[in-house]
């Protein structure tokens, strides 16, 4: 059932608390498009950078790569972008809304204006075109790049030769794409621009099946490291019909938003299609040379193809809260320390008796390991309460026994437990619940 109310508050905390603005916002905006604020940048690097150690710098079998935005036009043309990157799309007659045909209901009224006048479904190509150079003719034509696959796929020989990979080895990357969907929505769930986190994973034919099932509990594992409920998350298998132009195979992680169960991430069987389209229209051979067998092969990929910004969304929906606490409401967002902007926040009880200038001194102490945060304004419960929204997992309090005995009250955000920390062990002490 939708729950169109959690994320109207959702969409208020990310504003209030500097995870996420609307783009242009003092112009009015711009439909389905986002900026990051300053907990929301550092939660999205948390995210990429997690997703970099896990996929990449931890594994001995992928290397990254950063293809640029803006690509030839042929590329696009080999891939089967310009030709098979449709969706359908209808107009209301009376209304002139436009819908993806199949996201609604066509034996029903229109949602928009509750007429039922439709006109016949066509097919709309999603990317978006714009003109490279300084001349605005049908030769300057270029695409903003819909995926980040296609920047591996055609560097696959610039990797292999200088990476020296053997079979089986991933190239991945992470960057922005652009898609000109007829429909938005959902606040971060699907807009025109976003960031991808791609990995294309070469292996040879015949053992895809085997690498599809691998990627595909590995990436659901993912997920479930960051703090997601498990409960929450599951595989899904593509019909048929649902399969993209190039997979013969696909598996979608799947989270159970408030609007529904919807994809986070991709898991596709690519076989050769992507190398062989480009080896066929550039003329230049993308293989791999096995020198146990002295042929050349046209590996095989399995793709994982996750969502920055869907994950992002995913972790602030999951991590929502909404508790009682004493008769007044608490909202919490329970953030897995590992994606958290800020992993604890310092306070000193009162200004004044020297209780700012220690709190000071802890956070200088603390801040080169840890995302520490410094907070001397309003009461402590109201500074509490702005770091719970804020997702911070600890509190730090100076208080008036800090001035006697050295220590200090440390809160713990889920259970709102207090203990008191020696100042000297302060980072020994976090860093055994934190790293």
């Amino acid at each position: 059932m939708t729950d169109s109310k959690t994320m109207d508050k959702l969409v208020s905390l990310c504003k209030r608390r500097g995870f996420i603005f609307q783009s242009s916002d003092i112009y009015g905006g711009l439909e389905a498009t986002y900026d990051y604020g300053p907990l929301g940048v550092e939660l999205k690097n948390n995210v990429k950078q997690l997703w970099w150690r896990d996929v990449v710098t931890s594994r001995t079998d992928v290397v990254g790569m950063d293809a640029a935005i803006f690509m030839n036009s042929k590329v696009w043309e080999a891939s089967g972008h310009v030709s098979e990157f449709h969706d359908p799309m209808v107009d209301c007659k009376n209304c002139k809304a436009r819908f993806r045909a199949d996201h609604i209901d066509l034996e029903k009224n229109c949602p928009n204006c509750g007429i039922k006048e439709w006109t016949d479904a066509r097919q709309f190509n999603l990317m978006l075109k714009t003109h490279y150079g300084p001349s605005e003719d049908s030769s300057s034509v270029i695409y903003l790049r819909p995926e980040t696959a296609q920047g591996i796929f055609v560097n696959f020989a610039n990797a292999v030769t200088t990476s020296r990979a053997k079979l089986p080895f991933g190239i991945a990357q992470i960057g922005k794409s652009f898609r000109n969907e007829i429909t938005t929505g959902n606040f971060l769930f699907r807009s025109r621009e976003f960031e991808q986190m791609e990995m294309e994973f070469f292996v040879k034919p015949g053992d895809t099946s085997e690498w599809l099932e691998y990627w595909s509990n590995a990436r659901l594992d993912w997920y479930k490291s960051l703090g997601i409920t498990e409960e929450k998350l599951k595989l899904r298998s593509h019909e048929d019909n649902e399969l993209a132009h190039y997979a013969a195979a696909c598996f979608d992680v799947e989270y159970e938003f408030p609007f529904g169960w919807s994809e986070l991430e991709g898991i596709a069987d690519r076989g050769s299609y992507d190398l062989d389209q480009h080896t066929q229209h550039s003329g230049k051979k993308l293989t791999w040379f096995d020198s146990k067998t002295n042929e050349h092969i046209t590996p095989a990929v399995v793709e994982t193809s996750a969502g920055v910004d869907r994950t992002v969304l995913t972790i602030l929906v999951d991590a929502y809260h909404e508790e009682k606490v004493k008769n007044e409401q608490r909202v919490v967002l329970k953030l897995n320390p590992k994606v958290a902007p800020i992993t604890l926040a310092v306070f000193p009880l009162v200004n004044r008796d020297g209780m700012p200038e220690i709190a000071e001194k802890i956070m200088d102490d603390l801040k080169g390991d840890f995302a520490a945060f410094f907070d001397a304004g309003g009461s402590i419960g109201r500074r509490y309460r702005r770091q719970d929204e804020a997702g911070t997992p600890y509190g730090v309090t100076v208080d008036s026994d800090t001035l006697s005995d050295q220590t200090v009250t440390v809160r713990e955000r889920d259970s709102m437990a207090q203990e008191r920390v020696s100042i000297d062990q302060l980072s020994s002490y976090f860093r055994d619940k934190l790293c």
